[in-house]
């Protein structure tokens, strides 16, 4: 039996958590499907990167392009020519891509020119923002795609409204593409870890924090951390709450959202921030030590997308930091909060989740079992 040959690009934390999943499920498929791991270098701090590799048990890459960071033209330039350089190798039956990042994007240009399948996992999302850089990477990358892995029914419906015909394509091609609701990988991960994470963390009694006794903010999207003003006015806010909820904020800090604060926030703000009173500001954390903090967290704010899911999948309510999301259905339960960088809104909303809760809901990211579905479909 030949095995199907899979490239698998990631290039970002999301990308490589989501890519444990599915490596799990490679193994489980009993040799039906080999695996080369290739990482772009988009993320290469070893606490934003390498960690997730280490605790996840994910396969070491077996190709780095080590493009890391830079603009959006230059980095995915970049990318784009190492893995059609990789591709120019025909050693991949398919490319599997995760997600909405530049590696994303690099990783279906490449593929759809030298006419290799696509797979896309977390297919269909939407934002209906096209300023985001995000949305465009997403957009592209499923109609380069040959097997659209849709996460929600709200995905699915998405893609319908495109013109993407919804059904089992028997011989699916970029052009006849098979569209499936697989469910979302992350839950099978957050469902793997959870008891890992509980008994290998020690995050929570190392830093002195009870169960439901903080707030967990995540803070690294460009258009809250570009602006210095904006940035400053999120922190700002974010204090406030603290100091009106007398409850911690604990913030792990993506390194560009360091340096960004290092450069650009008034002094008396940095003074606040330092003295750890009201935001607890900690390094990057590893995957099992994010799990802790979003299982025992009282509520979750941020401007990830992946971080909102997580949230869910604790079932704690998120107060998000955009005007938008992808994940449209958290809304529409009552299980997130758009608030964008408003003061007013973010702590209106932290009020209400923290006094309310959020409402009881279904299940609304499938049963656990999303990264078997993407593999059976890719050997039918």
């Amino acid at each position: 039996m030949v095995p199907l040959r899979l490239l698998t690009v990631v290039g970002a934390r999301p990308q490589i958590i989501k890519a444990a999943a599915i490596a799990r499920a490679v193994e489980r498929a009993n040799g039906r499907i080999s695996q080369t791991m290739l990482h772009t270098g988009q993320h290469y701090d070893a606490g934003m990167s390498q960690v997730f590799f280490d605790q996840m048990r994910v396969p070491r890459a077996d190709i780095d392009l080590g493009v890391g960071s830079g603009e959006h033209g230059t980095q995915t330039a970049r990318m784009l020519e190492g893995i059609e350089r990789v591709l120019q190798r025909k050693e991949h039956d398919a490319v599997l891509l995760f997600g909405d990042t530049n590696s994303t994007l690099a990783g279906a240009l490449a593929a759809a020119k030298l006419h290799v399948p696509v797979a896309h996992v977390e297919a269909g999302l939407r934002s209906f923002n096209k300023e985001m850089p995000e949305e465009m990477n997403r957009i592209v990358c499923d109609h380069c795609s040959t097997w659209l892995f849709c996460p929600t029914d709200t995905a699915v419906a998405n893609l319908k409204r495109e013109g993407f015909r919804i059904g089992l394509a028997s011989s699916p091609r970029i052009d006849e593409p098979l569209v499936l609701l697989t469910g979302d990988v992350m839950f099978d991960n957050s469902l793997h870890f959870k008891s890992v994470a509980e008994e290998r963390s020690t995050f929570l009694r190392e830093n002195g924090l009870l169960s439901d006794g903080f707030m967990l903010a995540t803070v690294h999207r460009p258009t809250n951390t570009d602006d210095p003003a904006r940035l400053a006015g999120i922190l700002e806010t974010l204090c406030e709450a603290a100091r009106v909820e007398r409850m911690l904020v604990v913030m792990p800090l993506h390194p560009r959202t360091r340096k960004l604060m290092d450069s650009g926030l008034p002094p008396a703000l940095r003074k606040r921030l330092s003295a750890g009173k009201e935001v607890k500001l900690v390094p990057p954390v590893g995957f099992l030590d994010m799990i802790a903090l979003e299982s025992n967290a009282r509520l979750v704010i941020t401007d990830s997308g992946g971080v909102q899911k997580e949230a869910f999948f604790f079932r704690k309510p998120c107060v998000v930091l955009r005007k938008e999301t992808e994940w449209v259905e958290l809304v529409q339960h009552g299980q997130a909060r758009l608030a964008g960088s408003d003061p007013a809104a973010v702590l209106s909303a932290i009020g209400d989740f923290l006094r309310n809760g959020a409402p009881a809901c279904p299940d609304l990211y499938g049963d656990g079992l999303a990264s078997d579905r993407i593999c059976e479909a890719l050997l039918a």
